[in-house]
């Protein structure tokens, strides 16, 4: 366990050498108060438009433009049924006299993990994952590494629990700099407004049986959980990749693809059954929070979770039987 212990802290200190973490941190700084402004032209524009701060009127005009795109008969048949869950979604919200998406930092956190939980965090995953093997055989680390008295298996594992504590880090700096930067903006405060979550998606149709309140907090840790589990999943996949491919540029390039499929499938292959058991079609799993209508039919939350689930498995099965047998010194 010391033995283990010290290979990760070994690794550890690689990949802070590295400076990876620091590049993710440089992207949050860049990115985040782009995206705090975006959304606060965004509700500054609605306002104007309105002539009103009141969200009951915004909300109510957002209902009004999506029954009028649903009476488009060219409409496609997937964003019509999608436009239907929407409207009857708002409605709800204005009928029980909730605002979906007060202003303030907690808000912002939520809808940001939301939003980003397909792509953006995934990437950044990815900056810290993708050479975290390929990068060692590419710099000849590997070699001076593998022939010491440690069992490769040790040396592999030690990898996949430091990948670990990286995602996990970066999770964390995400919230943190979400929170604190839309805060200088929005505001601090809001963690206890009422959210509601249960819904299902029931044939196309929104089933509101199950829809309870819970505080804001409750909904981001619920969230936040989901959005981890996600980083996992594409960081053992990631993993592998680092094992199969030597080349970490090229590496980079087949999970950038991957992940880009995933929103090209869900649009152009709606009607393609084995669409929905690729990973990237599955990383949505906030939306099954939020009530909005899968990507493809055939979608749930348990289909996903163990979607993903296998995934992660066998590109994990596949990393420490590649890495434990084949020649990683050439």
């Amino acid at each position: 366990m010391r033995e283990l212990a010290n290979l990760v802290l070994n690794e550890s200190e690689k990949i802070y050498r590295k400076k990876r973490i620091f590049v993710v941190m440089l992207i949050l700084a860049i990115l985040i108060p782009l995206f705090v402004y975006a959304q606060y032209r965004e509700i500054e524009t609605t306002q104007k438009r309105l002539g009103t701060t009141d969200w009951k009127v915004s909300l109510q005009q957002q209902i009004v433009d999506s029954q009028n795109r649903l009476n488009n008969s060219r409409l496609p048949e997937e964003w019509r049924d999608w436009l239907k869950v929407r409207v009857e979604q708002q409605q709800y919200y204005l009928d029980h006299d909730i605002n979906p998406m007060a202003p303030g930092a907690p808000t912002f956190v939520r809808a940001f993990i939301e939003q980003g939980i397909t792509l953006f965090i995934p990437l950044l995953v990815m900056i810290v994952a993708i050479d975290i093997v390929s990068g060692e055989r590419s710099d000849g680390t590997m070699k001076m590494l593998l022939t010491r008295p440690i069992r490769r298996w040790k040396i592999l594992l030690s990898k996949y629990v430091t990948m670990l504590f990286f995602i996990s880090l970066i999770l964390l700096l995400v919230g943190l700099f979400a929170y604190i930067l839309s805060g200088l903006v929005f505001g601090y405060s809001g963690w206890n407004l009422p959210v509601l979550t249960g819904f299902v998606i029931d044939k196309e149709t929104l089933n509101t049986n199950f829809v309870h309140l819970i505080p804001q907090w409750q909904y981001i840790l619920m969230a936040y959980g989901l959005a981890w589990f996600v980083a996992i999943v594409v960081g053992t996949i990631s993993f592998m990749v680092s094992v199969l491919i030597r080349n970490t540029p090229a590496g980079m390039g087949v999970m950038l693809a991957a992940l880009i499929a995933g929103g090209i499938l869900s649009s152009f292959a709606t009607s393609w059954e084995g669409a929905k058991y690729i990973f990237s079609v599955n990383l949505s799993l906030t939306d099954y929070l939020s009530g909005k209508l899968p990507a493809l039919q055939g979608l749930s939350m348990g289909f996903s979770l163990m979607n993903l689930t296998v995934w992660a498995v066998v590109s994990l099965i596949i990393s420490f039987l590649v890495f434990t047998k084949q020649d990683m010194l050439n």
